[in-house]
């Protein structure tokens, strides 16, 4: 019989005005995968910061067993030292060092207290190849994108000595490829005995891969259901984790597509850290009114550094190409041109560029139009307080009340406020970069929702998404881009996953 590896009972959290977890219990065995599955705010990385002490033991009531010793760690060295590694969902690298110095960054390959730097090389490329990573390890954190900077996450969890193993939606930031990869060595880590917790709100990754299935719904243990011995299904873990049934994920449209609002034509960009390198060759593509436009790609293809290039020239270097916005040329060299000329762009990470965490769920909302707001210099208070509370109720976004600090919310409401500070600018063209990233299905419903009634409002909707899925489930036209070319263009009917992705790894389009 299968050893009990971890046992957290009777755990309760508590926050200032909140109960983040309420006499949760789970049950993980040993050398299995064990998936914790809720919606954003049900309490999943907060039971997970209780058992790596994060949280110390004297902050939350309830105990934990470990290998059948009740443990009480007061710091997260205290459960390293046991084995139990963490990855949390917020990336914890720093942007100025190279990926080696991050890996091994407190677990130091030293000789007599002297770094050895080339030991530390060696090292980190051997976790690197473990993680389908092939990259040069003294590039620097800041000069890679988010999805590689998870796999150094991983790497360096990888360097310890690992026993239980938390992966904090460790495929958020990653594209179908690259997420199946990472879920295979999961499974290979399985078979050399190492047990992992894996938080995530992609079912279907879960569901191929996992051994038991934890739900938590409002800091509550709902059930736990065994993949052997239970008829699970996706639709029976979204109604535990929801409360309720969501029936058609991806909400019918009928689409009203209008005159051609947006071409992109023979767009070129250079890499700005090497010059030689062009990330986007020759690119055009255009959007119609009403029109909701997939581009799917992998990663590297170029599909964030096209949509940034587009809005304001946001990235790379010696640009040039058309932009054709209702059948005219415009120049946008910078974001205020770029919205002047009713363009949003909402970047796949909205902490870093589309939030002021820090501040209010208020001044997130109005931000991006304090014209509308103010009389020349003077903002007026009562009318942002107004739009704001529109925008609220608008986007549902659930928080007690505007003044809210947006860091307080969860991943799907922190994502309504982006939209909603978009959506305030009363753009013709919205770019959205990976808009459900990272969130829950029910809150993912809700954005789906939100996108469509842009459509029906005559906005054009560009949508990058790494789930292949969501772009079929939403889209009218998908685009696929490899190596910077765009390879494909298909209407939904006419596409399926597999053709996408035989699309999206050629390198060039036919001519």
């Amino acid at each position: 019989m299968t050893a009990t590896i971890l046992k957290m009972k009777n755990i309760t959290k508590e926050f200032p005005g909140v109960k983040a977890l309420d006499d949760v219990n789970l049950e993980v065995q040993e050398g299995e995968i064990h998936a914790l599955v809720g919606e954003n705010g049900a309490g999943k990385s907060t039971l997970m910061k209780v058992l790596s002490g994060v949280h110390p033991s004297n902050s939350y009531s309830g105990d934990i067993f470990f290998k059948g010793k009740k443990c009480e760690f007061k710091n997260i060295n205290q459960s390293e030292g046991l084995g139990i590694v963490i990855i949390h969902q917020e990336l914890a690298l720093i942007p100025e060092l190279s990926i080696a110095e991050n890996v091994f960054l407190g677990n130091e390959q030293t000789n007599k207290g002297v770094i050895n730097w080339h030991k530390t090389t060696e090292a980190t490329i051997k976790l690197l190849n473990k993680v389908g990573l092939q990259i040069n390890p003294q590039v620097l954190i800041k000069n890679i994108g988010v999805g590689k900077q998870q796999l150094v996450e991983i790497a360096k969890a990888l360097s310890k000595e690992v026993e239980l193993l938390i992966l904090d939606e460790p495929t958020a930031a990653l594209n179908e490829e690259d997420s199946e990869n990472l879920l295979n060595l999961l499974v290979e880590f399985k078979k050399q005995g190492i047990t992992s917790i894996l938080i995530s709100h992609k079912l279907n990754e879960l569901m191929a891969v996992v051994d038991n299935i934890t739900i938590l719904r409002d800091g509550k243990t709902i059930e736990t259901l065994s993949m052997d011995k239970d008829a699970v299904t996706e639709h029976r873990i979204i109604k535990g984790m929801v409360g309720r049934d969501v029936d058609d994920l991806y909400p019918e449209r009928t689409a009203k597509i209008g005159e051609t609002v947006l071409e992109i034509k023979q767009w070129n960009v250079f890499d700005p850290e090497n010059p030689a390198n062009k990330m986007l060759d020759d690119v055009n593509i255009h959007l119609r009114k009403g029109e909701i436009v997939g581009i799917a790609g992998l990663m590297g293809a170029g599909r964030t550094e096209l949509a940034m290039s587009i809005f304001g020239k946001s990235y790379g270097k010696s640009i040039s190409g058309q932009i054709v916005k209702d059948g005219k040329e415009v120049q946008i060299n910078n974001v205020n041109q770029a919205i002047e000329n009713g363009m949003a762009y909402v970047s796949e990470d909205r902490k870093k560029y589309g939030l002021v965490l820090n501040d209010s769920v208020r001044k997130n909302l109005t931000l991006s139009n304090l014209r509308k707001i103010s009389d020349k210099t003077v903002l007026h208070k009562h009318q942002e307080v107004k739009e704001a509370e529109k925008l609220k109720e608008t986007m549902n976004i659930k928080t007690p009340d505007i003044e809210q600090k947006t860091v307080n919310l969860s991943g799907g409401n922190q994502q309504k406020v982006v939209l909603g500070k978009w959506i305030f600018t009363d753009p013709d063209i919205l770019i959205l970069d990976e808009p459900t990233r990272g969130i829950d299905v029910g809150a993912k419903n809700e954005i789906y929702k939100i996108i469509n009634e842009l459509a029906v409002d005559g906005k054009g909707v560009i949508m990058i998404s790494s789930e292949l899925p969501e772009l079929l489930g939403m889209c009218d036209r998908i685009y696929t881009l490899s190596e910077g070319n765009i390879t494909g263009e298909f209407n939904r009917k006419d596409a399926d996953q597999e053709l996408l992705m035989t699309y999206m790894t050629r390198g060039r389009r036919s001519r």
